[in-house]
């Protein structure tokens, strides 16, 4: 993996200082394709397709759970958001976690990097920091829910090691994101718990 401080990159814990960019960092996405959900007798069937034009999601505030995101590390310490910081002191990403004992699950609740910064291992620097801690809490498995509609991060979840476990189609119901339906991803924790 590429050391993120030779790409003037730092990846920490977040701060309280921190949950204004958090709550405004831009992430929205732009794709080509979606994937086309069939509910099957015995579960759903996933196939990509195109889309033309291209679709460009852009999240409301309300709608991303961005309160969660502010959590700072002494507040509660089955939670944490980490942070990937520029070169300027901007926050350009961020993940946010929280982790239940019951089932030995870490839920990545939010992950964000602006546009101009993806692309860079930003998303696989965080995830690293995220394995960590859910190997410092004792999970089991990370997991992650992920719009229809969203094919790059799941690729980008795909690549890192992230496999489909599970839908919802009526998530979304009555929000601005209706019509698309909730995929949910797992990977076993690398950590070696």
């Amino acid at each position: 993996m590429r050391n993120m401080d030779d790409m003037g990159y730092e990846i920490r814990s977040a701060r309280s200082e921190d949950t204004e960019a958090i709550e405004t960092l831009d992430g929205s996405f732009t794709t080509r394709t979606i994937f086309q959900v069939a509910v099957t007798e015995s579960g759903f069937a996933l196939q990509e397709i195109p889309v033309d034009p291209p679709i460009h999601k852009v999240f409301p505030a309300e709608d991303t759970d961005s309160a969660d995101a502010s959590v700072t590390e002494e507040e509660d310490a089955n939670s944490r958001t980490f942070v990937a910081v520029g070169a300027d002191g901007g926050v350009v990403g961020f993940a946010a976690v929280s982790y239940a004992a019951w089932n030995r699950r870490l839920v990545i609740e939010d992950i964000e990097i602006a546009p101009a910064h993806r692309g860079r291992g930003l998303g696989r620097a965080l995830l690293g920091h995220v394995v960590k801690f859910a190997g410092e809490r004792g999970a089991g498995h990370i997991w992650l829910e992920v719009s229809n509609v969203n094919a790059p991060a799941i690729h980008a979840y795909r690549r890192m090691g992230f496999t489909f476990c599970g839908l919802d189609t009526t998530l979304y119901d009555g929000t601005p994101s209706s019509g698309e339906q909730a995929l949910y991803m797992s990977m076993p924790c690398p950590c070696g718990v």
